[in-house]
């Protein structure tokens, strides 16, 4: 098994957590506490399911729940965009790395299906 800070996949959501967190000191205040405190946890909690898919026999739960939880932050940074709190270049950065995550996380699922 390899060290969980050491995983790709570990490091790509660790790159998005920090992107987001650099972000939302622009966002407006009310947009700030909720949207921008919500991705934060997702992203966080996203973190906390590749650390436990990793260290468990029986991943398929946990890659499940992480697989869920990023598409909860896709849509969360498709609502930023739209409320114009992020302008198109970020979106795409943003974008790019979830699609990157969501690729690893397909990958592992099916290694373990």
């Amino acid at each position: 098994m390899a060290l969980f800070t050491e995983l790709p996949v570990y490091k790509d959501c660790y790159d998005l957590l920090l992107k987001i967190y650099g972000l939302s000191k622009n966002f407006r205040k009310d947009t700030r506490y909720t949207l921008g405190e919500g991705i934060k946890k997702e992203v966080f909690e996203l973190v906390l399911l590749l650390y436990r898919a990793n260290t468990n026999d029986d991943k398929r739960e946990h890659l499940i729940k992480a697989r869920e939880r990023l598409e909860v932050i896709r849509l969360s940074i498709r609502l930023l965009k739209d409320l114009r709190e992020i302008p198109l270049e970020p979106f795409v950065q943003l974008n790019e790395h979830v699609e990157k995550i969501s690729k690893q996380l397909v990958a592992w699922h099916h290694k373990y299906s």
